[in-house]
């Protein structure tokens, strides 16, 4: 099993050849407006777009913590919303990151990656407003996807 590459760059750039996956963690309220989404929504308004109807439709589907929204913004390019944090902001139940709406998430993408023969790019996922640790991050990133044979690339944002 080989390694994450770690590369600086734009994670809605991704490196290399073939279909490609950008996967990136969404908050469980509908909030779309900071963070990497914005730079999501500055190349592409279809993620944006789908992640609210997701949301404002989530009476009669499947939007809650753990759950993925796949979004094609090209012939060789999707996003998926991952929704893996309670809330927006750090308060008395600490910061929003959900480890194992994360890991559940991150599930649903290998198995999207497979079906696909996509690699998987993302920014330190669940790292920036949501607060989470990269050390908590990284294992479930190995133990969904690496283990699966799906190459990963994540990107440190210059």
């Amino acid at each position: 099993m080989s390694g994450i590459t770690y590369v600086g760059g734009d994670a809605t750039a991704p490196q290399g050849k073939g279909v490609k996956l950008i996967a990136h963690v969404c908050n469980d309220l509908g909030g779309w407006g900071k963070g990497f989404v914005l730079a999501v929504s500055r190349r592409w308004p279809e993620p944006e777009t789908a992640y609210r109807h997701w949301h404002r439709e989530r009476a009669g589907n499947d939007f809650a913590l753990g759950a993925t929204q796949f979004v094609q913004v090209s012939p060789y390019l999707w996003v998926a919303n991952m929704v893996g944090q309670r809330g927006m902001r750090t308060g008395s139940k600490g910061v929003p990151v959900r480890y194992e709406a994360i890991d559940t998430a991150l599930g649903t993408v290998a198995d999207r990656a497979v079906e696909l023969g996509a690699s998987v790019h993302m920014p330190r996922i669940g790292c920036g407003l949501a607060g989470g640790k990269w050390s908590r991050i990284e294992p479930l990133i190995e133990k969904r996807l690496l283990s699966r044979g799906i190459a990963v690339t994540v990107y440190d944002f210059d």
